[in-house]
C-alpha cells in the first residue's frame, strides 16, 4: 500500500471536536521530542504535514489529517501531544492528560494507537507505565522505536530488547514494533503494509 495524498482536516481540544467517526484511524503518541511529525511526514511522503519543532510540547491539540491510500480507501491519521517534559504549566499537563485518555478511551474509529519510543534511550519509566496502562485500557497499539540512524552500530537493536524485556514482567506476548527513522524512511514499508491490513479489517461503525 501507498499514500496518494494527505492533508490537515482539524484540531481539537476534546475527542468530541472530532470529525465524524466513520472511518478507519492511526494515532500517535510518545514523549515529548519523541519524533511523532517528523514520523507522520516521512509515511506520508509531506515534509510539512505536521508540523516539527525542537521545542518538546509543541503539539497541544488532538491533529486529524485525511489520508488517501493507493487501495482508494480514506482514512486518518491524528497526532496526539506528547507526554512527559514540556515547559507547561502543571494545569495544562493535567488538561492534556485528561484529553489524551480521553480520545483514547473513547474514540470509537481508533484501529490502533502507535506508542513511539526514542531508541537512543534505555527504557524510560514514563514509557513503560504508558504502555502498561494502555493494557489496562485494552487499547490496541504497537511500538514504534524512532531516530534508528542517531544510534552507534548495536545500540538500536540493544535498546530495543532492553525495552521488550522490561515490558516482559507485565506482558506474556510482546506487542508488536517496528524500527523507524525519519532520515532514512526505515520501516515505513512496513508500517503502511500493517496499516493497509487493519484497514481491510475495519467495520463502519
Amino acid at each position: 500500500m501507498e499514500i496518494v495524498s494527505a492533508k490537515y482536516v482539524i484540531s481539537s481540544a476534546t475527542y468530541k471536536q472530532c470529525p465524524p467517526a466513520d472511518r478507519p484511524e492511526y494515532a500517535f503518541i510518545g514523549r515529548s521530542n519523541v519524533g511523532k511529525s517528523s514520523l507522520i511526514n516521512m509515511l506520508t511522503g509531506q515534509i510539512r504535514l505536521a508540523k516539527t519543532s525542537a521545542t518538546p510540547g509543541k503539539t497541544q491539540l488532538i491533529n486529524h489529517f485525511e489520508v488517501l491510500s493507493s487501495d482508494k480507501k480514506k482514512w486518518n491519521i491524528v497526532d496526539l501531544p506528547g507526554y512527559g517534559y514540556a515547559k507547561v504549566s502543571q494545569k495544562a499537563r493535567n488538561n492534556w492528560g485528561n484529553m489524551i485518555e480521553s480520545y483514547i478511551r473513547k474514540r470509537e474509529n481508533l484501529v490502533c494507537l502507535f506508542v513511539l519510543i526514542d531508541s537512543r534511550h534505555e527504557p524510560q519509566p514514563i514509557d513503560l507505565e504508558f504502555i502498561n496502562q494502555l493494557g489496562e485500557w485494552e487499547i490496541p497499539f504497537v511500538l514504534v522505536f524512532t531516530k534508528t540512524d542517531k544510534n552507534k552500530p548495536g545500540a538500536t537493536l540493544r535498546h530495543c530488547k532492553e525495552f521488550l524485556d522490561a515490558l516482559s514482567g507485565q506482558w506474556e506476548v510482546p506487542p508488536p514494533h517496528y524500527l523507524t527513522s525519519a532520515t532514512t524512511r526505515a520501516g515505513r514499508k512496513e508500517i503502511l503494509a500493517y496499516i493497509g491490513q487493519l484497514n481491510q479489517t475495519f467495520t463502519r461503525l
